[in-house]
């Protein structure tokens, strides 16, 4: 299994509307960076993920998983971008901010502080770990 962090504007679409969905999910539809979209392509059923509020909030909110692969997205008729569907799992018990992130040594090389732009990111396991952990949640 991998492990990913997908980050959304909240007032665009949320963890909330992502629960809303239910076990059909949601496309992860309009990434239009290459990085971002390759990550996408690498993805496998059941690969967990953190949901990442930016803008406002700047934090882990809550659990993810990957229940469609890769697929052309529907929000363009350009054969070069794809994504994949996405199905919350469970919210994180306390929800682990940018600034606590930053002020873990453990997670000084996380793609969530070296690439904080990108909006799909790879998370390594020991990352994964200790960002539950931060947030209470047991894995």
């Amino acid at each position: 299994m991998a492990y990913w962090l997908f980050k959304s504007e909240p007032f665009k679409f949320s963890f909330q509307m992502l629960k809303d969905r239910g076990e059909a999910g949601e496309q992860w539809d309009g990434v239009r960076n290459y990085q971002a979209r390759n990550n996408m392509r690498a993805m496998a059923i059941g690969d967990k993920g953190f949901f990442y509020h930016s803008n406002e909030g700047l934090e882990v909110v809550g659990i993810c998983e990957v229940c469609a692969l890769a697929h052309h997205d529907s929000t363009t008729d350009d054969p070069r971008w794809e994504c994949v569907d996405i199905r919350a799992v469970a919210d994180m018990p306390k929800p682990v901010t940018l600034k606590d992130v930053k002020a873990n040594p453990k997670l000084a090389d996380m793609s969530l502080v070296t690439s904080m732009r990108l909006s799909v990111q790879p998370v390594k396991e020991d990352e994964w770990l200790e960002v539950c952990r931060m947030g209470g949640m047991d894995v």
